[in-house]
């Protein structure tokens, strides 16, 4: 893969990159993670896992990779692999998140898995975790989740502490999630500091089924934020995991379309979101070697104005993607 710049943020990143939330607890919500874990939930057995698959995405050519505080011990098992292999700053570009705290004690279920919590305490302590784990290798720090609701755009402390970090050269960011998330980007490209936009990057969700936010990641990119993709495969919802008999005509249209091109499903929806001008990079949340081999198959689909015309039809309004995304069981 070639490297390219992510938005105006100077960072260096591949057109597909690895995310870590469903490599670092046992428990997440995408359809059949317990069976990529093969329900073995030993902390040195996950690290171990996740260091093959972080291999299989580093001789893939990926060259980003996307954790956060709450993804249980992901931040750890980022760093002992980059230790382990030798991976010095400037070869990657990593991310991370604050915001949530995990909560889940090591359980696949749980009464509450993260708390959500967007204030200055939090982000003074979780900043430290983050750096104490990965040190020099953090380039880019994100809000977990923003929305209008949490307040976080308004915090001034909050936003003039992030200012002070992106002074001493950490790239900043926000995850968005949920039916509002092109009003909180808009939001947040009102956000200046001596007149310059204060996040460098937007992560957000789009994927075949979601749609919604995709006219403000235009404007995001326009503006000069570099955008990230995350839930590419709708938490598994586009994948062939996705037995419901509610889905049936849709993954019928989708597993056709991908014969056709001699491809996978989850392919094919990768593809879709690296088609898109805006896009900067998208994540694969590969919990398997196998699975992110797949994922990678996106590069070679030819997204054309046919495939796009057929496809668009998959579009779920707002309020039921995401009504359906909350009651994924975690697992």
């Amino acid at each position: 893969m070639k490297l390219r710049e992510l938005g105006q943020s100077g960072l260096k990143v591949t057109p597909i990159g690895l995310g870590l939330a469903a490599l670092g607890r046992p428990g997440y919500i995408n359809l059949g993670h317990a069976q990529d874990l093969d329900e073995n939930y030993g902390v040195n057995q996950m690290e171990a896992h996740t260091h093959a698959v972080l291999d299989a995405a580093w001789d893939a050519g990926i060259r980003y990779f996307d954790a956060a505080r709450s993804y249980g011990r992901a931040e750890q098992f980022l760093a002992s692999w980059l230790r382990s292999r030798g991976i010095e700053p400037g070869q990657v570009t990593v991310g991370s998140k604050w915001g949530y705290t995990y909560t889940a004690g090591w359980q696949v279920e749980a009464d509450v898995h993260e708390v959500k919590e967007h204030s200055l305490p939090v982000l003074q302590r979780q900043i430290g975790e983050s750096r104490d784990l990965l040190g020099g290798q953090l380039d880019l720090y994100q809000i977990h989740s923003a929305t209008l609701k949490s307040g976080v755009l308004e915090n001034r402390p909050v936003l003039d502490e992030l200012a002070r970090l992106r002074e001493r050269g950490l790239r900043i960011g926000l995850s968005l999630s949920g039916e509002k998330q092109a009003e909180t980007l808009r939001r947040a490209l009102a956000v200046r500091y001596d007149g310059a936009l204060l996040f460098d990057t937007v992560q957000a969700t789009w994927n075949l089924l979601a749609r919604s936010v995709e006219s403000a990641l235009q404007e995001a990119h326009a503006a000069g934020m570099g955008v990230i993709v995350k839930e590419a495969l709708a938490n598994g919802r586009l994948t062939p995991r996705n037995d419901s008999p509610a889905f049936a005509a849709q993954m019928a249209l989708l597993q056709e379309v991908a014969g056709e091109k001699g491809t996978t499903v989850d392919a094919l929806a990768l593809a879709a979101v690296l088609a898109r001008p805006w896009t900067g990079l998208v994540l694969s949340g590969a919990a398997q070697i196998e699975h992110l081999h797949s994922n990678v198959g996106a590069l070679d689909i030819d997204w054309d104005d046919e495939t796009e015309e057929r496809l668009a039809a998959l579009a779920e309004p707002p309020a039921a993607y995401w009504a359906t995304r909350s009651a994924l069981p975690w697992n």
